[in-house]
């Protein structure tokens, strides 16, 4: 197995981007994704069932590119609960794979959340 790189990084940048200026609620959702990571992908991918508005918008997005990020890898994630977990249609090694994925994902969307994030006390970074 060789090195892929799957632009992460660039990935979360551009989904941070696309929902910097909503409400402060739907900003924080990236903290939410990154902790319901913890207890799996079907956890994960309903969430945007329970939730409304931009909110669920922003976790839909963010489990599709999940999606396409993996079929570059030649993965097929499900886009149903009963399927995530069955081990014919999704074998426990590609779960692994994707849920490292996800993890790495949520955690570069945490850091470019906390880079949008305006400065306090009007201090620039570089003054700290």
């Amino acid at each position: 197995m060789a090195f892929e790189n799957f632009s992460l990084d660039k990935i979360a940048h551009d989904l941070v981007y696309e929902y910097r200026n909503d409400d402060k609620e739907t900003v924080n959702q990236v903290h939410k994704m990154r902790t319901t990571v913890a207890y799996g992908l079907e956890r994960f991918w309903g969430e945007h069932l329970r939730l409304k508005g931009r909110k669920s918008t922003y976790w839909e997005e963010t489990w599709n590119k999940l999606v396409e990020i993996m079929e570059e890898a030649e993965i097929t994630v499900p886009n149903n609960p009963q399927d995530l977990w069955n081990s014919e249609v999704f074998p426990p090694e590609y779960r692994k794979v994707t849920l490292a994925i996800l993890t790495q994902l949520c955690d570069c969307m945490v850091w470019w959340t906390q880079r949008y994030k305006p400065a306090r006390n009007n201090e620039t970074e570089d003054n700290n």
